[in-house]
This record gives C-alpha cells, structure tokens and sequence, in this order.
C-alpha cells in the first residue's frame, strides 16, 4: 500500500452541501462494440447508501436529504468475452458498495488526521471482491476469465481517496492544472517504472493497454491514496475509451471550460466518439460550486 499522507493542521474549510455538488456520469459503447461493458455509479453516503446516478441494473435511487458523510463515485470497465466483461464489472460495482455500505459507523468515528483506516478498509474491500469473483467465474464456464478494472473515488471532506486498479483513471483540474492522480497498472507503465523502457519506445504503445493488474484477473494489487480536496477542484473518473482517443491537453480544455458537469461529460464522450470510439466510454465529471443552489 502506497503511504497515504495527513491532512494538514489548522480549520477545515466548510464542508459543500450537496447542492453545491455538481456531479454527473455518461456511459456509452462506443462506435465499434456492441455492448457497453462499462459500470459506473454516483452516490452520497449518508446514514445509508443513497444512489444518486448509475447505469447498473436494479439499483433503487433515493435521496433522502440527510446530513452527508461521504461522496463516492465509481468507474469499472470489464474484461472478458462474451458476457464476462459486463457481468464482472457490474459485480465489483454492487459488491464494493456493499461493502462501503456496511462500513458506515467508520465515518462517525472517523480521525480526519488519520487516513489509514479508510486505506486499509477500502484495500480490504477490494481484495475480498477480487476473490469472490474468481469463486464466480470458477464456477461458470461462461464466465470464465472475467475481470474489471476499478477506479473508487471517496469524497469525505475535505479528504479524498482514491483506490484503483487497473487503467481506469481518475484526473483532478486545480488552479488550471490537470493532474492524473491515478497510476495505470498496465504492462507498459511497469516496464516504464522499472526501467526497461522510455515513453517513446514503440514497446510502450504496444504494452499500454493490457493490464497487470484486474479485479478478478490473474494478479491484482489496489493501490489507495490520500489527497487532500478543495473547493472549486474539477474531478474526472473515466475508462479508458475516452483516454485512447482524447488527449489530456483536451481534457484540461474541457475541464477548464466546463459550464456543468453534464456539459463537460457529454463533450468529453462526443469526443472520444468523434476520435473514433473504438472502445466502450465512461466519463464522470465532479465539482464544488460555492452558493450553487
């Protein structure tokens, strides 16, 4: 586990209410596949789970008004023939947010100079859906060699955490600079970091986009970290169909443009669409907006 860092001392700033969250996801199949293997889900974490946004099937959506602990926000994008893909992603999304739902007490308790015990139950979570959908998988032969990436996003103010696995990122705009706080667990990027390539060799376009690291694959290994959140920051959870096509100098463009999180969503995915849409497309856009009502 990567170390996580501690909020600094001093006032914590007021925390946004949910009015002032402007947040909102957009998922496609792209132009060449014919199923969107791709899950998202939005949701506050109050005294229970109230989903707010989501493409899985069968979730009950409820806002209930009540005073919010925590903000979470999802990408997974399946891998798998067939109707692996899909079923994994979907799986990790409800389990993972079972998982959260039950921790709830955590956010009472919760020491906001101490981040390692939301690291180690998010890690926990992840780990314990990776085994039970390699049991799923094991036991159907139709689903066999099903896998997802995750990408977790767990606003609880003003810290967030991150919990990844696999090459859905997640992207954060401040002050006009856009950073990718995630880190692709791909064969490209381990080779990189050991050495044994540079960014511009042809092995790296090659190795980019498989993976070495899945929910549900051969290996797996989620990486949580820390980071402290601000009003006004801009952040982006996406799959990978919209990196393979937009560039990060768009995406900043329109992050820095943005009139709404719907508005800058839906842009990014007809880009990634108009860039080709080889792949299924997930884009959430989240903000604060101070006195949005």
């Amino acid at each position: 586990m990567q170390p996580i860092h501690e909020t600094p001392t001093g006032s914590i700033p007021r925390k946004p209410t949910d009015a002032e969250i402007d947040v909102y996801g957009v998922s496609h199949a792209g132009k060449v596949r014919k199923e969107n293997q791709d899950h998202f889900l939005i949701a506050s974490l109050e005294k229970h789970l109230a989903v707010r946004q989501t493409n899985l099937p069968d979730v009950s959506l409820r806002q209930t008004g009540m005073d919010r602990l925590a903000f979470l926000m999802m990408v997974a994008d399946g891998v798998g023939g067939g109707a692996g893909g899909a079923e994994a992603s979907r799986f990790t999304l409800d389990a993972i947010t079972a998982y959260v739902a039950r921790g709830m007490h955590a956010y009472y308790t919760a020491d906001l100079n101490d981040d390692q015990a939301f690291a180690e139950a998010l890690q926990h979570a992840a780990l314990r859906v990776h085994e039970k959908l390699i049991e799923r998988s094991s036991a159907d032969p139709a689903l066999h060699g099903m896998a997802t990436t995750l990408t977790l996003f767990l606003g609880v103010w003003p810290r967030l955490y991150l919990l990844h696995v696999g090459d859905s990122r997640c992207y954060t705009l401040e002050n006009g600079t856009l950073r990718q706080i995630s880190r692709d667990q791909t064969m490209a990027e381990d080779l990189l970091a050991a050495g044994v390539i540079k960014k511009d060799d042809r092995a790296h376009k090659q190795w980019a986009h498989v993976l070495s690291s899945a929910i549900g694959g051969p290996q797996t290994a989620p990486v949580v970290t820390g980071h402290d959140n601000v009003w006004g920051a801009v952040h982006l959870l996406c799959s990978d169909g919209l990196t393979k096509h937009v560039s990060d100098e768009q995406i900043a463009k329109r992050l820095g443009e943005m009139t709404s999180a719907k508005q800058a969503a839906d842009a990014l995915l007809q880009d990634a669409l108009d860039g080709g849409g080889t792949d299924n497309v997930t884009v959430i856009v989240g903000r604060t907006v101070k006195g949005r009502a």
